[in-house]
């Protein structure tokens, strides 16, 4: 059996081989579609100014997504943010060197880049572009691209590459396909430019320097998803300068293309052919199975362009990531007290970069994840660095990780690149998270992070550095689409990143840093490991780990501690430390720290003689005696509040030794509604530290409704009871409450414009086909009609369809109906007003009764006698006599297995509608962008993976749209 399993595993090894080194040839040869010499800009005279007014720009990294609600039910938070390294922002940054705001634009985004040369920066932004030299100083005003350099007109999406081979530069503008301008000199504002037109590209180009082409990849769903441009003849301007497209055999996207072609970061080019396209593949996206990066390998073939080909892709399986943000939305991030802005998902940055070592060659890139697995979004940034043994040899991931702002702030929009010596610098945006203290100080800003080579792999040790302080919110919620890191090809080690931010108005800021040493000599101490908090003593060893920040070895320098400002204790550290490496140091001497309760500071140091950087030497830690004998459950993990809660739910806790000393063999309970079951827990849990902990006997929540749950510990002689419990509210809803209206309680007519309906007891109902019309900023009147007295009447409007009815949608507030009477028939007719700057189009109305008591605030609470019906409420008209909708509007077909069938018919529109779906918690599961095809908008849903319950699909616009329930079994 064993020697069969053997042969099995051989044969699939082969099988697999075969099918990744299967090709496809070319599918697109041609030649560019024409060629222009442009002069230099400086012997231009009047350079036509960028556009700089405020718009939306109409690209296309717009949400065609092809995300399955549900399908990716991660239920823990990122690996990397739950398991850092121990070096993981330890390292003290450098200050950038040089910072200033490179451009002014209001385009919605500013889509900002830039590349760097011996002399000259050069940045660009949606609608234009302006040059620098190396210390910041303008050389050109904002210029337009249309004509100073493209003459054939344009639209945006400005891309710029330094080729550092040839020592030119590369722009890009998208206009009538892609135009493609490479200078004719080193110097962009002295020397020409040949300008080549490729009709061919859709959008979002990005364009990467490799040794046989320019290569650059095409958001599109056509056959050829990226092509290579014959490098060597358009560098001299040659009209017959060859492009051969390829398809990406085998990817799956969120409906959005952007994988990239990796980018030659130096001059050290490597041999043609072999060029690598890199995409990440979610597995919440419809054909993945589970989080992998998807690698294709083109090798071109400019004497015989027809026999270039295309690899299968190499499948190079990931730590599981959450890639998906609000459904595929375009508005993820709250911003401190302002709205939403994009997280950028589903896109590999801007740029892949390929350097070549000794030994090896790297590829570093990133995207956007979510690293918080709850309803929350946290977003953090999932970067990677592939390795090959050399040139056309296979990829595989040598290291990945995911950076997270500290202070739970969010960090994404990176970009990131490696230098001369293998360190990588990473340019990132970060402003305010969900737990940020005083948010609003931290607004969209630019920053940066590293790490060094020799560092632990998967993590990035150097401390955030901020780069440039935003002071207001992003208008809108587009954000950025991409930035870009370049290198100094003069030095090789510093960074030029630049971002995009608010200062003021919206601007795009450089900010110059380097992780290589500045300096010969240079070291600090980066952390006291020991002693910790917990069971300490009057003789605590004191051990530390020491960096060498310098370019030469240290040996045989003075270290100190002192504890609470008391006396220095100074030794002598005997080893060596090589530049760039850590090393730990133990005190022969000890700390006093013997007294329980009290909490110490211990401040340690290096004194190296010359040292050139002192604000790196020391560090200063707090230290706690604490009680032995402390614990408590300090969470309530799981379950959490839902529509699918079922009568046997895992009770999940987290437990936290407060104490010092270990714990074992302790009690543990929960008391859900009175019913307390307590259980034993083996441990060991060290002092001060947390483990998690499944209840063995589950929890019944199969009933609607509202649970107590409290959890606490039960350790003779706790020092701190106020510490072992904690308590959570849990609420298993489907927003369809049912009252008892046996005795005549609830509506037996609700009459408001359009809607005249009588009806009998039905607890809940669902009259959501029935359309109240009203408009903006207008007073109506609703009838209601009772069967009994002391009838308190509520109704909402769902504005913002989210599936949520608050407080600030509420337009008829708990108006009562026959005071102090009982058995009867009463009627009421009261104002509904609709506020003037309500939102146009259709939305789900709930008219909620309760007796003998105001109806609560959460609509979805069921209450002992009263009823709930729902309706739809029409706001306002389309425009002068016009209505986007047919008359039958926005259908719904149940399909099998939880797939509905959604269509919308009108001939009235023909733009692009969105599709969004709301769970009852409010959080959208799905965003799509439906195009019309030619009878209206269908799409088919599938919610197979998502809990049951209800629902609420919205088609629509900003100006209008159609509401409805779904139900999923």
């Amino acid at each position: 059996m064993k020697t069969k399993f053997t042969l099995f595993l051989f044969f699939f090894a082969i099988l697999f081989q075969v099918q990744a080194q299967e090709k496809t040839k070319a599918t697109y040869v041609g030649t560019v579609g024409s060629v222009v010499h442009v002069p230099s800009i400086a012997s231009q005279t009047n350079l036509a100014p960028a556009r700089v007014k405020e718009a939306v720009m109409q690209d296309r990294r717009a949400s065609k997504n092809l995300i399955i609600p549900g399908k990716d039910p991660q239920i823990e938070d990122d690996y990397f943010s739950r398991n850092p390294d121990k070096m993981e922002q330890l390292l003290s940054g450098k200050a950038p060197t040089l910072v200033f705001d490179a451009a002014s634009s209001s385009s919605q985004p500013t889509d900002p880049s830039i590349g760097v040369g011996p002399n000259h920066a050069v940045v660009v932004f949606n609608t234009g572009f302006r040059i620098f030299d190396k210390s910041g100083n303008p050389l050109t005003g904002q210029v337009s691209p249309n004509p100073t350099i493209f003459p054939n007109g344009g639209c945006c999406d400005l891309t710029i590459s330094y080729d550092n081979a040839a020592d030119r530069f590369v722009m890009t503008f998208l206009g009538s396909g892609a135009q493609v301008a490479v200078s004719d000199g080193p110097d962009p504002v002295n020397d020409g430019w040949y300008v080549y037109n490729i009709p061919q590209i859709n959008d979002y180009q990005k364009l990467s320097v490799w040794s046989d082409g320019y290569y650059m990849t095409d958001n599109t769903s056509a056959t050829n998803r990226v092509y290579a441009m014959e490098r060597t003849k358009m560098l001299a301007g040659d009209p017959g300068a060859q492009i051969i497209g390829f398809p990406l055999p085998g990817i799956a996207t969120s409906g959005f293309y952007s994988p990239q072609a990796l980018n030659v970061t130096n001059d050290d080019l490597p041999a043609p052919g072999g060029m690598p396209i890199v995409y990440m593949q979610d597995d919440a996206w419809s054909g993945v199975t589970e989080d992998h990066l998807k690698i294709w390998t083109i090798d071109v073939d400019w004497a015989s362009p027809g026999s270039s080909t295309i690899s299968a892709p190499l499948e190079l399986t990931t730590t599981p990531f959450i890639g998906v943000f609000d459904g595929g939305s375009f508005s993820n991030l709250a911003q401190p007290g302002g709205g939403s802005i994009d997280a950028l998902q589903a896109t590999i940055m801007n740029q892949a970069q390929f350097r070549k070592f000794s030994g090896h060659n790297s590829a570093v890139f990133n995207f956007v994840v979510d690293t918080d697995a709850t309803g929350g979004e946290l977003a953090g940034v999932r970067w990677f660095e592939l390795r090959q043994a050399g040139d056309g040899q296979p990829w595989s991931i040598y290291q990945e990780g995911t950076y997270t702002a500290p202070d739970g702030k969010h960090a994404w929009h990176a970009s990131m690149m490696m230098d001369v010596q293998g360190n990588i610098g990473m340019g990132y945006t970060s402003m305010a998270g969900p737990s940020t203290p005083d948010p609003t100080t931290k607004r969209v800003s630019s920053y940066y992070t590293g790490r060094y080579a020799s560092d632990p792999l998967n993590t990035m040790t150097i401390a955030e550095e901020l780069i440039a302080a935003g002071n207001q919110n992003i208008p809108g919620n587009r954000y950025g689409d991409y930035s870009k890191i370049d290198l100094d090809p003069s030095n090789g080690k510093e960074f030029w990143f630049i971002n995009e931010y608010m200062n003021s108005g919206r601007k795009d800021v450089v900010g110059v840093f380097q992780i290589a040493p500045n300096f010969n000599n240079d070291i600090g101490v980066v952390s006291i490991d020991s002693p910790s908090t917990g069971t300490l003593s009057n003789a605590e060893t004191v051990t530390v780990t020491i960096f060498n920040y310098g370019q030469n070895s240290a040996s045989n320098f003075p270290v100190t501690f002192q504890v609470d400002g008391g006396a220095v204790v100074s030794e002598t550290f005997t080893g060596t430390i090589a530049s760039a490496a850590t090393a730990q140091y133990t005190f022969t001497a000890t700390a006093n720290m013997g007294t329980v309760g009290q909490t110490y500071s211990i401040t340690a140091k290096t004194n190296l003689s010359g040292d050139e950087d002192n604000t790196n030497d020391a560090r200063t830690k707090s230290v706690t005696y604490l009680q032995p004998n402390d614990i408590g459950v300090s969470a309530i993990t799981a379950p959490n509040s839902g529509t699918d809660l079922t009568g046997a739910e895992a009770i999940k806790v987290t437990i936290n030794n407060f104490g010092g000393e270990s714990q074992s063999n302790f009690d543990v309970s929960y008391d859900l509604d009175g019913t307390i079951i307590t259980e034993e827990v083996a441990g060991p849990l060290a002092g001060n530290a947390s483990m998690a902990y499944t209840f063995t006997q589950t929890g019944d929540f199969s009933a609607l409704g509202s649970y107590n749950l409290r959890a606490y510990t039960s350790l003779p002689g706790d020092s701190d009871p106020s510490n072992d419990s904690t308590t959570k509210i849990i609420i298993k809803q489907n927003c369809q409450p049912v009252g008892d209206c046996s005795f005549g309680d609830g509506f037996t007519l609700v009459q408001v414009t359009d809607i005249n309906n009588p009806s009998g007891c039905e607890g809940y109902a669902d009259f959501s086909n029935l359309v109240a019309g009203m408009e903006p900023d207008s007073t109506n009147d609703l009838t209601i009609k009772t069967g009994y007295g002391d009838q308190f009447i509520r109704v909402w409007i769902d504005f913002n369809d989210d599936f949520v009815f608050t407080n600030d949608e509420t337009v008829v507030n708990n108006i009562e109906v026959a005071n102090g009477q009982g058995s009867g028939t009463y009627t009421l007719t009261t104002d509904l007003v609709i506020p003037a700057g309500a939102a146009i189009g259709q939305h789900l109305m709930r008219a909620k009764s309760n007796w003998n008591g105001p109806v609560p605030d959460d609509a979805c609470e069921e209450t002992s006698f009263g009823e709930t019906e729902d309706y739809s409420a029409m706001i306002g008209t389309v425009g002068i006599g016009e209505n986007i909708f047919d008359e039958n509007g926005l259908t719904i077909l149940t399909l099998e297995n939880n797939n509905f069938d959604v269509s919308l018919k009108t001939v009235n529109y023909s733009d692009a509608m969105n599709l969004s779906v709301y769970n009852t918690l409010g959080q959208r599961m799905l965003f799509k962008k439906l195009e019309n095809n030619g009878n209206g908008y269908n799409y088919k849903l599938d919610m197979s993976y998502v809990a049951q319950g209800v629902y609420l699909v919205r088609v629509g616009n900003k100006q209008d749209g159609r509401v409805k329930r779904i139900i999923v079994k």
